[in-house]
C-alpha cells in the first residue's frame, strides 16, 4: 500500500519567557489560533509565567530555545566567562558569536556547560523538550549545531530545528507586500547564510537519530509578517512537515525595555495567527498542525 503524503504544519512561537506579555499572547495564539509549538527561553525574565503557560496548555510542544545572545547565564557566571561581558550577560548576535568561533574566542566547553544548565532548568520545571531551536538561530552555527545534536541525544529531546528557509517558502510568505522592507532583505541574506553554515545539518541530525522539520520559514519575515503571505504559504505548503517560525506576544512596558526590534509586530503577528479566516484556510486545505513530538514520534 503506498504511503499517504501529509501536509503538516508547526507553528512555533519563539521567546516563551521573555516577558509577561509574550506569554499571554503566545497563550492566546495556541488558544485561540494555529499555533501548536512554542521554544521556551530558561534565562528569561517570565520564565515561571511561561512554564505555567505551559502546564495550562497541553496540547502546546514546548522546546528550549538555547540562548548565547540576551539577558544572564543560566549556569554559574565564573563557568562561562568566555560567553558574557562585563556586566556578567550575554551580548552580542550571531555575526559577532561566529566571529568569535572563527578566532577561537569562544569556548564550546562552556557553551555547553549553559546549555545543559538551560535544557536542566526546563526539564526541573517539570517540562520535556519536544525539540531544541537557538535564540537568533545561535544553534546554526559551526560547532554549535553538532554540540546541540549532543545534547539532544543526552537529554532524549527527540527532534531539533534546522534553519535552512526553503525559498519557495520564503517567496510565499512575502506576498501581497508591494516593498521589501530593508529588514526583510537583511533577514533574506541571514537565511541564505545560514544555509552556507550548516548546509547538511538535515543529514547530520538523521545520522544522529534526531528528527527534523522538512522544510523551514520564518527567518526573512521575522517582524513582517502579512495576513496575505501567511494565507499564500498555507495554500503552498508542500507535502511533508513544515515549521513556520513567529514571534505573537503583546509588547508589554517590560517588552519595550528589553532591546529587541519585536515590539508592535508580535501583536501585529498575533492578530495574523489567531484570524477565522487564516484557521478556516487551515481546516479548507487540510493541513494537519503538530508539534515536534509528533514529528519525533513519527520519525
Amino acid at each position: 500500500m503506498a504511503r499517504v503524503i501529509v501536509k503538516s504544519l508547526i507553528v512555533n512561537a519563539d521567546d516563551l519567557g521573555w516577558t509577561e506579555g509574550v506569554n499571554r499572547g503566545i497563550a492566546k495564539a495556541h488558544r485561540n489560533g494555529i499555533v501548536t509549538s512554542a521554544s521556551l527561553l530558561a534565562n528569561g525574565v517570565a520564565f515561571a509565567s511561561g512554564v505555567e503557560v505551559a502546564r495550562s496548555a497541553p496540547g502546546l510542544g514546548v522546546g528550549v530555545h538555547l540562548n548565547l545572545s540576551d539577558g544572564a547565564p543560566v549556569a554559574a557566571r565564573e563557568l562561562v566567562t568566555s560567553l558574557v561581558n562585563d556586566a556578567g550577560e550575554f551580548a552580542g548576535g550571531p555575526e559577532s558569536l561566529l566571529l568569535r568561533v572563527a578566532r577561537g574566542g569562544l569556548s564550546l566547553r562552556e557553551v555547553e556547560q549553559e546549555w545543559e544548565a538551560q535544557i536542566e532548568k526546563v526539564r526541573e520545571a517539570g517540562i520535556q523538550p519536544t525539540h531544541l531551536d537557538g535564540h537568533k538561530h545561535v544553534h546554526m552555527l559551526p560547532g554549535l549545531f553538532e554540540l546541540a545534536l549532543r545534547l539532544a541525544k543526552r537529554y532524549n529531546v527527540g527532534a531539533i530545528r534546522v534553519a535552512h528557509e526553503a525559498s519557495s517558502l520564503r517567496a510565499a510568505l512575502s506576498t501581497g507586500e508591494e516593498l521589501h522592507t530593508a529588514a526583510v532583505l537583511k533577514q533574506g541574506v541571514q537565511a541564505r547564510g545560514l544555509k552556507l553554515l550548516a548546509r547538511d545539518a538535515r543529514e547530520q541530525a538523521e545520522r544522529a537519530g534526531i528528527s527534523t522539520a522538512d522544510y523551514f520559514c520564518g527567518i526573512a519575515q521575522t517582524g513582517e509578517m502579512t495576513k496575505d503571505g501567511v494565507a499564500q504559504l498555507l495554500r503552498s505548503l508542500p507535502d511533508g512537515t513544515t515549521e513556520l517560525m513567529c514571534h505573537p506576544g503583546y509588547a508589554d512596558e517590560a517588552l519595550q525595555n528589553t532591546p529587541t526590534r519585536l515590539q508592535g509586530s508580535r501583536q501585529s503577528e498575533l492578530k495574523i495567527l489567531t484570524d477565522v479566516e487564516i484557521r478556516n484556510l487551515v481546516a479548507s486545505q487540510g493541513i494537519r498542525l503538530i508539534d515536534y513530538g509528533l514529528v519525533a514520534t513519527e520519525t
